[in-house]
């Protein structure tokens, strides 16, 4: 239940940093009396806000099978090779999986990475979601934040009826498959979470706007001491979520975002559906095609960053899970989601704005093993991106004859995300976050810079 934080709350954790948010509030721009809301004003006034760029990451929990999807190396031993056979697509040389035909048809519309590297080898989805190996490394205190929460930090929302960063990722029983969170940036820059038709939660019951304001300006005069005397952030932190939740009850507009009754029901057909409390396995998320929906309308509403989670791709075989037996039930779901999203955003003119990114943790293993499954290999995996303005309809990177390893443009998990901060307007290369003891870090390692390719 979406509810305005007091300070008799206790269970909810809060940045000791100062973000940039509360910087322009009260230290910066303190002395010239100028508020959050004045400033907004003013640079929505200058058209600073006006354009509106957003990501989709859409994180396939478990680590899909490269080489099943989009890098088949038929004429491999068999034991390699599997059983699918690549067909041509409506770009002259790509071939991709048998399953995938309606890609197939719009291979123009997308672009793949064949030949990530640098992936950890473990179920952990944070570097799909931060872009940094989950250990090793001088980690920041709180931890390296996840993307949606450094574009929450340094961007802010578009509008206040909308979080500049919206989850809509199911919860995993194995922790590690979970978003790792905001991490240095503190529970100011958390996303907005959504799971399951809880739209009441969104929208006033039996109160009125009024009635709603009147409790937050009492609210308001009971913190005024402690604000005075607050040199945490806490309280300006505090302020900043009743901003968003006030912004959140007394507009429909995030509300009719994840009401899919809304949408015409040819569009939501199109997309496929999913039970949302199925497990494809128990530790897993659920396969829901329709959440590539609901991501599109949040980005269409004003949401900077989406991130979905979406079904369980650890296929190591054995009864119940035979990995061919998997993808022959999978990729059909995920080839129908994907391109509609995808057609969904040409359609309406948003394909240079919405950039999406589709990736799992790691790739898996050339050799079927006796189980019939593919087991875990970090050497080299696979990522599938559209929109933003990319230059799409081709291939970046191959692998070697068995799949096994990058054998030309090896590309990182910092590129990747580089890319994403540029269709955002971010130099990730020279842009920095403070921690809470003050000391800057870039937004990706080692110098990352865009992949050129899609540029």
């Amino acid at each position: 239940m979406l509810k305005i934080l007091s300070p008799a709350d206790k269970s909810q954790p809060f940045c000791d940093g100062m973000s940039r948010r509360n910087f322009l509030k009260i230290g910066g721009l303190g002395s010239l009396g100028l508020s959050l809301p004045k400033l907004l004003a003013l640079e929505a006034a200058a058209g600073i806000r006006n354009s509106h760029k957003s990501v989709i990451l859409i994180y396939l929990v478990g680590g899909p099978p490269h080489q099943d999807m989009f890098d088949l190396k038929p004429n491999a031993p068999r034991e390699i090779a599997g059983p699918h056979k690549p067909i041509g697509t409506n770009v002259a040389g790509i071939e991709i999986c048998e399953l995938f035909p309606k890609m197939a048809r719009m291979m123009d519309k997308f672009a793949l990475i064949r030949s990530l590297v640098g992936a950890q080898s473990e179920h952990d989805a944070a570097q799909c979601y931060t872009g940094r190996a989950p250990r090793g490394g001088s980690i920041p205190p709180g931890g390296w934040p996840q993307f949606g929460s450094v574009i929450s930090h340094m961007q802010g929302s578009l509008t206040p009826a909308v979080p500049p960063f919206v989850s809509l990722c199911y919860e995993c029983t194995h922790g590690p498959y979970n978003e790792p969170g905001p991490g240095a940036l503190g529970q100011i820059n958390a996303p907005f979470r959504h799971v399951g038709p809880t739209r009441e939660d969104l929208t006033l019951q039996g109160i009125t706007s009024d009635r709603l304001a009147d409790r937050v300006r009492l609210l308001s005069s009971f913190d005024q001491f402690r604000r005075d005397v607050d040199s945490s952030g806490k309280m300006d932190a505090m302020d900043s979520f009743t901003q968003q939740a006030m912004g959140i009850l007394t507009s429909s507009k995030l509300a009719e975002a994840l009401d899919l009754s809304r949408e015409d029901p040819r569009i939501v057909a199109r997309y496929g559906t999913g039970d949302v409390h199925k497990r494809i396995d128990d530790n897993g998320a659920p396969r829901v095609p329709q959440s590539f929906l609901t991501a599109r309308r949040l980005v269409e509403a004003g949401a900077r960053v989406v991130t979905v989670n979406y079904s369980k791709w650890d296929w190591h075989g054995g009864k119940g899970n035979d990995i061919f037996t998997r993808e022959r039930e999978d990729f059909p779901i995920f080839d129908q989601a994907i391109t509609a999203l995808v057609e969904d955003l040409h359609q309406r003119g948003l394909d240079k704005d919405v950039s999406v990114l589709v990736w799992g943790e790691f790739g898996r293993t050339p050799t079927v093993n006796a189980q019939v499954g593919r087991d875990h290999w970090p050497r080299v995996a696979m990522a599938l991106l559209a929109g933003g303005g990319m230059r799409c309809g081709q291939v970046i990177g191959s692998t070697d004859r068995l799949g096994g390893e990058a054998d030309s443009r090896p590309v990182t998990f910092a590129e990747v995300f580089s890319t994403l901060y540029h269709n955002l307007g971010i130099d990730a290369d020279a842009a920095t976050f403070t921690d809470a003891k003050g000391r800057p870090h870039y937004l990706v390692e080692n110098g990352a810079r865009p992949i050129s390719e899609l540029i």
